[in-house]
């Protein structure tokens, strides 16, 4: 459920859309006092000064193509993309500072503002340019500007008195005001873009491990299987010896009939395991309506479990798509009946309901319910509700099952008592394709 880097979870993609904004604030900041203190008659050199600006603009319309070019491309973007923006970032704010006061600038600070990104968005070598670059500027605008006076503004406050407001400290306090929402915004905003990274990350880390998981699972099974087969071929022949032996013994022979059953359903359990599923899909291609499927699944398990009274309900929609047959589907659908008249031997209750879309199933039992630490575990490999009877693996490997299809499964404690299994099931996967 990851590529190299889907668009999704493409921290860089998100932390260049994060850039884009912060430096559009950046700009409409700068604009603004610029524009504030030439109403005030404060001689500034405004054609280099927007001319910076301006190439932040620029910066942000390449940025934005940029993005939208890689959409399109289904292409990544990549860090290096990113340490060039916030290296003519740097550039531009360099012009401006040489001009409009260099290292007395009370907007100096903005040079923290492409170091905050690299650190929090870019490699430690990439970050490492960006801070050494910003404090060589920062340096050399000690001595390298043009210098700005240190003017003073008068406000008025009762129409007779005047307050003189040093333009330096003024900046300043723009400053502080600005850092602080961009810093409370957009840095908080690429931390958790990466947090929700690193989420998608560990998600794609634990099916990775579920997928191996699975994989040794398999051939622990594979091997079983290859064990098994000697001794169930041995109690086929024994059995079918029995049957014709006491042929006369009508009640014995039943018994023994229900033992060949089971034998064979062992047989044909084996015989699947050996099978890959893609294998399987392939030798039922032909498919089959979803209402046969499902009444399939519910003879070969009432065969299996002929002393539980299984109640079914199906639904007459009139509908009954041609799915693909699954023999995993089938076997997570027992999986979950096993489950059942496990906890209710005498009677269960099975309904299915449809539509063009979804599949839905519940199976209901008259146990004792769902406890709580049975709740919070339940699906995990080897754990078992049991007294040690079960081997934990049918919930997990009915839900693994049902995930391919991206399906879904609830257990739930009944309000009349009992535990209500809900299953729901996309048909988009499972239907054939004419």
């Amino acid at each position: 459920m990851l590529a190299s880097q889907p668009s999704l979870f493409n921290a860089t993609r998100l932390n260049m859309q994060r850039l884009i904004m912060l430096r559009t604030v950046v700009m409409v900041c700068l604009s603004l006092v610029i524009f504030i203190l030439r109403q005030a008659s404060v001689p500034l050199p405004v054609l280099p000064l927007s001319l910076a600006i301006m190439a932040l603009g620029l910066l942000n319309i390449i940025a934005w193509w940029r993005l939208k070019y890689t959409e399109q491309t289904h292409q990544a973007i990549t860090q290096r993309e990113l340490l060039v923006q916030l290296l003519g970032d740097i550039a531009a704010l360099s012009v401006l500072f040489y001009f409009s006061g260099g290292y007395s600038n009370p907007f100096i600070w903005m040079y923290l503002l492409p170091i905050t990104v690299a650190a929090v968005a870019l490699r430690a070598a990439y970050a490492w340019v960006i801070a050494t670059l910003s404090i060589a500027c920062y340096t050399l605008l000690m001595f390298y500007h043009i210098p700005l006076s240190h003017l003073h503004l008068h406000a008025h406050t009762d129409g007779q008195s005047a307050v003189q407001l040093d333009i330096h400290l003024v900046g300043m306090w723009i400053g502080f005001v600005v850092s602080s929402i961009i810093v409370a915004i957009f840095i908080a905003r690429i931390g958790q873009n990466l947090r929700d990274y690193d989420n998608a990350i560990a998600a794609v880390r634990e099916k990775a491990l579920e997928s191996e998981r699975m994989l040794a699972l398999g051939t622990l099974a594979t091997s079983a299987a290859h064990e098994l087969g000697t001794p169930l071929a041995t109690m086929a022949v024994v059995s079918k010896e029995l049957s014709q032996e006491y042929a006369n013994q009508p009640a014995l022979l039943k018994q023994i009939e229900i033992l060949q059953k089971q034998v064979s359903r062992c047989k044909e359990i084996l015989s699947s395991i050996t099978r890959s599923a893609g294998q399987t899909r392939a030798d039922a291609g032909q498919g089959l309506p979803l209402s046969e499927f499902i009444q399939e699944a519910i003879q070969r398990w009432r065969d299996t479990r002929p002393a539980t009274e299984l109640i079914v309900n199906m639904a007459s929609t009139g509908l009954d798509p041609m799915i693909l047959i699954d023999r995993t589907l089938t076997q997570a659908i027992l999986n979950l009946l096993d489950n059942a008249a496990d906890e209710s031997p005498e009677r269960i209750i099975f309904s299915a309901d449809w539509n063009e879309k979804i599949l839905k199933i519940q199976i209901r039992d008259f146990g004792g319910g769902l406890s709580v630490e049975t709740k919070r575990q339940l699906g995990t490999p080897f754990f078992t509700s049991k007294n040690e009877e079960g081997m934990g693996l049918g919930v997990y490997l009915t839900q693994t099952t049902l995930a391919r299809y991206d399906g879904e499964l609830s257990l739930n404690n009944h309000a009349e008592g009992g535990v209500l299994t809900m299953v729901k099931l996309p048909l988009a996967k499972l239907k054939v394709t004419p």
